[in-house]
């Protein structure tokens, strides 16, 4: 015969179930409230990652530009620190991001 389960196990995996349920439900309401705003928001964020990552890009690229009008060197200039512009940028706008998540 098979062992049928106990109650209180049954009875506090519902609890978790409906738990679950109730926490997913109580976060659509908010993102339909929310709706306007999230759009809006998730735009405003976009153009920030853009902008923070875009600028010291092309910081870096227009000094390489100019070293490397003033030293003649085997390297590229330019390349190099456009590279160091888009990291430093990606890691700006990853900070920006990270703290803009623990906010919510």
């Amino acid at each position: 015969m098979a062992k049928r389960p106990n109650h209180s196990r049954r009875r506090q995996n519902n609890k978790t179930f409906l738990g679950k349920i109730k926490d997913k439900s109580i976060r659509k309401v908010k993102a339909r409230k929310e709706e306007n705003l999230s759009v809006l928001y998730g735009l405003t964020l976009m153009g920030f990652v853009g902008w923070s990552v875009g600028i010291p890009t092309l910081i870096g690229v227009a000094i390489g530009l100019w070293l490397d009008e003033i030293w003649l060197t085997p390297f590229s200039w330019t390349l190099i620190l456009m590279l160091v512009g888009l990291s430093l940028g990606c890691l700006n706008a990853w900070y920006w991001v990270q703290q803009e998540s623990a906010d919510e």
